[in-house]
């Protein structure tokens, strides 16, 4: 355009669909704490998320917020170091990690500190209510921590946050906003864009807040609080369920033996299965086969068809395409969100799982199993074996259960124990001994499970509700997002 006059409408419509950005000088150092020039930082999508808040009542985090600690607040790594271990087995004090609130599962594959540790950690005591902020590898994810009638401490990667009790704010109206699609593009400007992917105090505080009656927040808070209410409900009924199995098998008032040494002809042992480690005979193993006994059992070769995934390597990971599980993205109640993905062409032929699919974790935490309720586009690690049910006399949901019981756990223990990173054999997957209740207890405990996981849908349900209305609060008022509460 040189000699011409400046066509501003022709050079809108040039960057229209690029990822462009014209900035004025004056406008770099807006929200810009660290000085940052990188194309990120200034994308259409965080500068939209901005404009959306800022065009309206606001005010910074930092100046509602009472309490903003962390792991490390505690002291230095060397004086932490003296006190601290994580703990596989139960012991005083559970430790919050980010894996346990994707899942919101926190008794299965969990950690515990001891209480000297949880007493030295005193500034990241958890009671619950406190929201919760990832720092790394998916910085800026945000949670509710729960009450767990259990004391709590705080993870290592997590940020815990208390808002000021004179606030009109509260924690869940926060976490909802922070979820909406805005609040996700205004965290996500202040990550760090270097590797490890980080944000810091410094940013949270910085980060605006929209004004809004006292009135709407409760209420985005009551909505939440059904939620919690909801899950929790979830939670008994699939308690419930697992008693029923338990009763069955009268494993309800059974104590394993915690004796560890057992007399075991070499005959009878080590040509059998290759095994001569302690932990592999101990007297517990043996009285659970002894119970199991008295009941019909399959192998769980004979009950399902068994496949197994692929495993890639972190090369062929990417940030869009076919979502790929892995095992730290399983529980016994579901599959969590994932940030690594794999390329719909080279990979779009492998398995996927189909309605009643069973995934069984064989590696790491081994011994999860989740039934799928629908064909879902996803694929699984290697460490993730698909199950598929042959036989007509076992049903889909008691088998899970079974499998997610004291009954398939112990035999997984006996199975990959022994080693640093635990690997359960799929041929010792396939022996896996799988007692099989009357057709009529089956049915009452399927009936329970499944009634456990449509409560745990409604529970999501309305937390999406949540999020929703904010977002229709900040983009088409508040009323409207009332509107859309009292309807729903």
């Amino acid at each position: 355009f040189r000699g011409c006059p400046f066509d501003e409408v022709r050079y809108n419509s040039l960057l229209e669909g690029l990822e462009a950005k014209t900035i004025l000088y004056s406008e770099l150092f807006i929200d810009n704490e660290k000085f940052r020039f990188d194309d990120e930082f200034f994308m259409k999508k965080y500068i939209a998320a901005y404009q959306s808040v800022k065009e309206k009542k606001n005010i910074l985090f930092g100046s509602i917020i009472d309490v903003l600690t962390d792991f490390h607040a505690n002291g230095s790594y060397e004086s932490i170091a003296k006190v601290f271990a994580l703990l596989d087995t139960k012991n005083y004090a559970y430790m919050v990690r980010t894996t346990d609130l994707e899942k919101k599962d926190y008794e299965s594959d969990v950690k515990y500190i001891t209480e000297d540790c949880y007493n030295y950690l005193s500034k990241s005591q958890l009671y619950g209510g406190e929201l919760l902020i990832n720092k790394i590898g998916n910085p800026g994810e945000s949670y509710i921590m729960p009450k767990l009638d259990y004391p709590s401490s705080l993870g290592m990667n997590l940020f815990m946050i208390r808002i000021k009790k004179d606030s009109d704010y509260n924690t869940k109206f926060i976490w909802a906003y922070l979820n909406t699609n805005i609040g996700r593009h205004i965290i996500n400007r202040k990550i760090n864009g270097t590797v490890p992917l980080t944000i810091d105090k410094e940013a949270i505080r910085s980060l605006y807040i929209p004004v809004f009656s006292k009135q709407f927040m409760t209420a985005i808070a009551h909505i939440i609080d059904k939620s919690e209410l909801i899950l929790s409900r979830s939670k008994q009924v699939y308690k419930n369920s697992e008693e029923l199995i338990y009763k069955a098998l009268h494993l309800d008032t059974w104590e394993p033996a915690t004796e560890t040494k057992s007399i075991k002809s070499y005959s009878n042992c080590f040509i059998n299965c290759n095994r001569l480690d302690a932990e592999y005979y101990q007297p517990k193993y043996d009285e659970l086969f002894a119970l199991l006994g008295a009941y019909d059992t399959k192998t769980l070769s004979e009950i399902v068809n068994i496949e197994k995934s692929i495993e890639p390597g972190s090369e062929a990971y990417q940030t869009d395409g076919i979502p790929f599980i892995r095992v730290a993205n399983l529980s016994k109640f579901g599959i969590a969100d994932t940030d690594v993905y794999l390329s719909t062409e080279e990979y779009g032929d492998i398995i996927r799982p189909e309605k009643d699919t069973i995934l069984l974790s064989k590696d790491g935490s081994v011994g999860i199993a989740y039934k799928v309720e629908k064909y879902t586009n996803i694929i699984t690690s290697g460490a993730i074996l698909h199950l598929t049910v042959k036989d007509d006399s076992v049903m889909p949901d008691y088998l899970t259960l079974v499998l997610n019981s004291i009954v398939v756990k112990m035999q997984a223990e006996r199975d990959a124990g022994g080693s640093v990173i635990q690997h359960w054999k799929p041929s010792e997957i396939e022996k896996v001994i799988i007692p099989i209740l009357d057709n009529e207890v089956q049915v009452q405990i399927t009936e329970k499970v499944q009634e456990s996981f449509a409560l745990r849908r409604e529970s999501a349900r309305l937390l999406e509700l949540a999020i929703t209305a904010v977002e229709v609060a900040i983009e088409q008022g508040e009323d409207k997002a009332m509107e859309l509460l009292t309807n729903k």
